[in-house]
Protein backbone atom coordinates (compact mmCIF):
# COMPACT_ATOMS: atom_id res chain seq x y z
CA UNK A 1 0.00 0.00 0.00
CA UNK A 2 1.49 3.45 -1.07
CA UNK A 3 0.81 6.40 1.04
CA UNK A 4 -1.90 4.47 3.15
CA UNK A 5 -1.83 3.40 6.58
CA UNK A 6 -2.76 -0.31 7.45
CA UNK A 7 -5.61 -0.28 9.60
CA UNK A 8 -5.76 -3.05 11.54
CA UNK A 9 -9.19 -4.66 10.96
CA UNK A 10 -9.31 -6.86 14.57
CA UNK A 11 -8.51 -5.77 17.71
CA UNK A 12 -5.18 -7.63 18.86
CA UNK A 13 -6.19 -9.86 22.07
CA UNK A 14 -5.06 -8.54 25.13
CA UNK A 15 -1.65 -10.01 26.14
CA UNK A 16 -0.75 -10.94 29.94
CA UNK A 17 1.60 -12.76 31.68
CA UNK A 18 1.60 -16.83 31.50
CA UNK A 19 3.57 -18.87 33.93
CA UNK A 20 3.91 -22.75 33.96
CA UNK A 21 6.43 -25.21 34.66
CA UNK A 22 7.51 -26.57 31.38
CA UNK A 23 9.86 -29.41 31.52
CA UNK A 24 10.66 -29.28 35.02
CA UNK A 25 11.95 -25.37 35.13
CA UNK A 26 9.06 -22.32 35.61
CA UNK A 27 8.86 -20.31 32.58
CA UNK A 28 6.85 -16.97 32.78
CA UNK A 29 6.20 -15.41 29.42
CA UNK A 30 3.73 -12.71 28.01
CA UNK A 31 1.22 -14.28 26.00
CA UNK A 32 -2.18 -13.22 23.98
CA UNK A 33 -5.06 -14.22 25.81
CA UNK A 34 -6.38 -16.44 22.88
CA UNK A 35 -2.51 -17.93 22.26
CA UNK A 36 -2.16 -21.74 21.46
CA UNK A 37 -0.04 -23.93 23.80
CA UNK A 38 1.56 -25.55 20.84
CA UNK A 39 2.94 -22.17 19.52
CA UNK A 40 3.64 -21.22 23.18
CA UNK A 41 5.63 -24.13 23.78
CA UNK A 42 7.51 -23.97 20.32
CA UNK A 43 8.00 -19.97 19.66
CA UNK A 44 8.32 -18.52 23.20
CA UNK A 45 9.39 -21.19 25.35
CA UNK A 46 11.69 -22.44 23.00
CA UNK A 47 10.85 -26.43 22.92
CA UNK A 48 11.20 -27.38 19.13
CA UNK A 49 10.26 -31.01 19.90
CA UNK A 50 6.35 -30.66 20.09
CA UNK A 51 5.56 -30.74 16.76
CA UNK A 52 3.05 -28.90 14.18
CA UNK A 53 1.50 -31.59 12.04
CA UNK A 54 -2.10 -31.62 11.17
CA UNK A 55 -3.47 -28.26 13.53
CA UNK A 56 -6.91 -30.23 13.98
CA UNK A 57 -5.89 -33.00 16.70
CA UNK A 58 -6.00 -35.59 13.98
CA UNK A 59 -2.24 -36.93 13.83
CA UNK A 60 -0.65 -36.41 17.18
CA UNK A 61 2.90 -34.79 16.73
CA UNK A 62 1.69 -32.41 19.10
CA UNK A 63 1.02 -34.21 21.93
CA UNK A 64 2.60 -33.26 25.59
CA UNK A 65 1.76 -34.07 29.02
CA UNK A 66 0.18 -31.68 30.89
CA UNK A 67 -0.16 -32.62 34.59
CA UNK A 68 1.13 -35.45 33.52
CA UNK A 69 -2.11 -36.40 30.84
CA UNK A 70 -1.29 -36.98 27.42
CA UNK A 71 -2.86 -33.47 25.30
CA UNK A 72 -2.70 -32.11 22.28
CA UNK A 73 -1.14 -29.09 22.65
CA UNK A 74 -2.73 -27.88 18.63
CA UNK A 75 -5.94 -27.98 20.37
CA UNK A 76 -5.53 -26.22 23.58
CA UNK A 77 -5.40 -22.90 24.94
CA UNK A 78 -2.06 -21.79 26.80
CA UNK A 79 -4.17 -20.39 29.18
CA UNK A 80 -5.60 -23.54 29.43
CA UNK A 81 -2.18 -24.54 31.16
CA UNK A 82 -1.36 -21.64 32.97
CA UNK A 83 0.10 -22.63 36.51
CA UNK A 84 0.40 -26.34 35.44
CA UNK A 85 3.06 -28.81 34.60
CA UNK A 86 3.83 -29.34 31.04
CA UNK A 87 6.33 -32.18 29.88
CA UNK A 88 7.38 -31.90 26.06
CA UNK A 89 9.74 -34.99 24.75
CA UNK A 90 12.73 -32.49 26.12
CA UNK A 91 11.75 -33.10 29.00
CA UNK A 92 11.23 -37.33 29.22
CA UNK A 93 15.50 -37.58 29.51
CA UNK A 94 16.70 -38.04 33.16
CA UNK A 95 19.73 -35.46 32.43
CA UNK A 96 22.18 -36.90 30.06
CA UNK A 97 20.20 -40.24 29.88
CA UNK A 98 17.70 -41.13 27.75
CA UNK A 99 14.13 -42.32 28.96
CA UNK A 100 13.64 -46.43 28.26
CA UNK A 101 11.14 -45.28 25.66
CA UNK A 102 13.32 -43.21 23.86
CA UNK A 103 15.89 -45.88 24.42
CA UNK A 104 13.59 -48.54 23.02
CA UNK A 105 12.37 -46.49 20.18
CA UNK A 106 15.80 -46.02 18.49
CA UNK A 107 16.84 -49.94 19.31
CA UNK A 108 13.44 -51.10 17.93
CA UNK A 109 13.19 -49.19 14.99
CA UNK A 110 10.15 -47.30 16.16
CA UNK A 111 10.77 -43.85 15.05
CA UNK A 112 12.04 -43.98 11.22
CA UNK A 113 11.05 -40.16 9.80
CA UNK A 114 10.89 -39.04 13.31
CA UNK A 115 8.37 -36.50 12.49
CA UNK A 116 5.86 -37.67 14.71
CA UNK A 117 7.86 -39.68 17.30
CA UNK A 118 8.04 -36.79 19.93
CA UNK A 119 4.13 -37.13 20.02
CA UNK A 120 4.59 -41.11 20.42
CA UNK A 121 7.38 -40.91 23.05
CA UNK A 122 5.54 -38.74 25.58
CA UNK A 123 2.05 -40.67 24.72
CA UNK A 124 3.88 -44.06 25.67
CA UNK A 125 5.28 -42.61 28.42
CA UNK A 126 2.51 -41.56 30.40
CA UNK A 127 0.76 -45.06 28.96
CA UNK A 128 4.04 -46.63 30.88
CA UNK A 129 3.84 -44.58 34.80
CA UNK A 130 -0.19 -45.18 34.09
CA UNK A 131 0.15 -49.14 33.40
CA UNK A 132 4.10 -50.94 33.81
CA UNK A 133 2.50 -53.85 32.03
CA UNK A 134 0.61 -52.62 29.00
CA UNK A 135 -0.69 -55.63 26.89
CA UNK A 136 -0.84 -55.29 23.20
CA UNK A 137 -4.51 -54.16 22.96
CA UNK A 138 -3.90 -51.40 25.60
CA UNK A 139 -0.58 -49.94 23.92
CA UNK A 140 -2.38 -49.84 20.63
CA UNK A 141 -5.20 -47.89 22.89
CA UNK A 142 -2.97 -45.55 24.27
CA UNK A 143 -1.11 -44.58 20.51
CA UNK A 144 -4.53 -44.82 18.46
CA UNK A 145 -4.60 -40.95 18.13
CA UNK A 146 -0.79 -40.88 16.83
CA UNK A 147 -0.07 -41.41 13.24
CA UNK A 148 2.58 -42.73 11.46
CA UNK A 149 3.02 -43.27 7.99
CA UNK A 150 6.53 -44.70 8.18
CA UNK A 151 6.77 -47.81 10.47
CA UNK A 152 3.59 -49.61 10.18
CA UNK A 153 3.26 -49.68 13.89
CA UNK A 154 4.53 -53.00 14.93
CA UNK A 155 8.27 -51.63 15.86
CA UNK A 156 6.18 -48.66 17.96
CA UNK A 157 4.68 -51.74 19.85
CA UNK A 158 7.36 -53.58 20.20
CA UNK A 159 9.81 -50.60 21.85
CA UNK A 160 7.30 -50.40 23.84
CA UNK A 161 7.24 -53.66 24.92
CA UNK A 162 10.79 -53.19 25.43
CA UNK A 163 10.50 -50.16 27.51
CA UNK A 164 7.55 -51.59 30.12
CA UNK A 165 10.64 -54.67 30.52
CA UNK A 166 12.79 -52.36 31.57
CA UNK A 167 10.70 -50.15 34.22
CA UNK A 168 9.86 -53.16 35.60
CA UNK A 169 13.13 -54.74 36.39
CA UNK A 170 13.93 -51.00 38.28
CA UNK A 171 16.75 -50.58 36.22
CA UNK A 172 18.20 -46.72 36.46
CA UNK A 173 18.25 -44.90 33.66
CA UNK A 174 22.13 -44.54 34.18
CA UNK A 175 22.41 -48.10 33.59
CA UNK A 176 20.86 -47.81 30.47
CA UNK A 177 22.44 -45.29 27.88
CA UNK A 178 25.89 -43.79 28.25
CA UNK A 179 26.06 -39.81 28.77
CA UNK A 180 26.97 -38.08 25.53
CA UNK A 181 26.00 -34.35 24.91
CA UNK A 182 27.05 -34.79 20.97
CA UNK A 183 27.27 -38.48 19.58
CA UNK A 184 29.30 -36.96 16.39
CA UNK A 185 31.87 -34.30 17.63
CA UNK A 186 34.18 -34.52 14.74
CA UNK A 187 33.35 -32.52 11.97
CA UNK A 188 33.98 -33.57 8.06
CA UNK A 189 37.70 -32.96 8.58
CA UNK A 190 37.93 -36.41 10.33
CA UNK A 191 41.17 -37.99 8.86
CA UNK A 192 39.53 -41.09 8.61
CA UNK A 193 37.05 -39.96 6.04
CA UNK A 194 38.35 -39.92 2.34
CA UNK A 195 38.91 -36.28 1.07
CA UNK A 196 35.56 -34.69 0.32
CA UNK A 197 33.17 -37.13 1.94
CA UNK A 198 30.71 -34.47 3.58
CA UNK A 199 29.28 -37.47 5.83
Amino acid sequence: MVDREHVQMLPKPPVSKWQAEVNGLKSEILVESNAILLDVLRDKVGTLGVKRGCDMGTCGCCSVLVDGEPRLSCLMLAEEARGRSITTVEGLADGHHLHPIQTCFAEAGGSQCGFCTPGFLVVCSALLEENPEPNKNEIKDAIEGNLCRCTGYQQIVEAVEMAAEIKRSDESPSNLTTPSSDPHPVGPDEPSLPPGDAR
